[in-house]
């Protein structure tokens, strides 16, 4: 603290010796007044400002608060959000099939879990489960802004999409092992007809709509139990209904008989009532003429995906500030 020294003089019109003698030792003494300069208080000031914390200056430089969306934020996350709901609808219907027809069948049953694994329902359950999954954290992720939600679509839509590119290429690598794999699936289908009626729709499909019957030839339905010459069914040295030239009867029902006794015939009498011909050549050659129809198919999926991806990227990008990212 700084002192000043004031001089007290005598006032001006006063005359008089003894008065300005006594004076005199009144105008000797000093008076000492404290007083605050003003680059003291400056300084007290700043030094009084720096004290507070950084927080309490500007809370923005450590709270940073994202600014709020804009009107095409909006759109896109309740687009994004509409666009998983449809999918989590799809993977409902996809699940409540497979489960509907596992508990039809009673596959589900003690008895019946052996042949579970081979089960076309079993894919509809495993399907509908995995989309409904995902697209109920894409819903929920743009519903409510969650990031973690939010992330963990984006990494299972990318995960599911780099195994269909990776089956895609496995399948263009192995295409002479594809024959040999769609034989199999066949011999299995045509071992379990009448076991499995969903494969027995299957291959009654496709043997109508193909025009053939069996793997190789028609003579291969003697490997099912119950059309073996050896059976002691009605249906012995029999092959289904759906290898028949005419199916039909009066063009409206099917004639569940019209292929009884074909494996007794030779082929010259067995051509004018069935197809001699098998479905595994006939099916290679579809699924090439259908090569494009595939590939189109395969490309809208990944369209599909990547549209929810980069959908989900934008909500994403709108909740996490570019200052708060890991």
């Amino acid at each position: 603290m700084a002192l000043s020294r004031v001089r007290l003089s005598r006032p001006r019109g006063v005359a008089g010796s003894g008065e300005s003698t006594r004076l005199l030792p009144q105008a000797s003494r000093l008076v000492e007044l404290p007083y605050s300069s003003s680059s003291s208080d400056d300084d007290g000031s700043l030094a009084g400002d720096t004290d507070l914390p950084m927080a309490e200056q500007d809370p923005g430089v450590w709270c940073p608060v994202p600014p709020k969306p804009g009107t095409f934020s909006q759109c896109v996350r309740y687009l994004a959000f509409l666009w998983n709901l449809l999918f989590l609808l799809l993977g409902l219907l996809a699940l409540a099939v497979g489960v509907w027809g596992l508990l039809a069948k009673g596959s589900l049953g003690g008895e019946r879990l052996a042949p579970l694994g081979s089960d076309p329902m079993l894919l509809f359950v495993l399907v509908g489960l995995g989309a409904s999954a995902v697209s109920l954290a894409g819903c929920l992720g743009a519903l409510r802004s969650n990031p973690c939600l939010l992330r963990f679509f984006v990494g299972a839509v990318l995960t599911f999409a780099g195994l269909e590119v990776l089956g895609g290429l496995l399948l263009l690598a192995a295409q002479h092992r594809l024959r040999d794999a769609l034989r199999d699936a066949l011999l299995l289908c045509l071992l379990r007809y009448q076991e499995e009626p969903d494969l027995r729709f299957l291959v009654d499909e496709v043997q109508r709509n193909l025009r053939c019957c069996g793997l190789g030839s028609y003579r291969d339905w003697e490997t099912n139990p119950y059309f073996n010459c050896s059976a002691p069914g009605v249906q012995a040295c029999s092959v289904p209904a759906s290898c028949c030239l005419d199916p039909w009867q009066n063009g409206t029902v099917t004639n569940t008989q019209c292929a009884f006794g074909a494996l007794r015939l030779g082929d010259m009498a067995a051509s004018t009532v069935v197809h001699l011909g098998g479905c595994v050549a006939q099916l290679s050659a579809w699924l090439r003429s259908q090569a494009g129809g595939i590939a189109a198919g395969a490309a809208v999926l990944v369209l599909v995906e990547a549209a929810g991806v980069l959908m989900a990227l934008k909500v994403l990008r709108d909740i996490v500030p570019v200052g708060v990212r890991d």
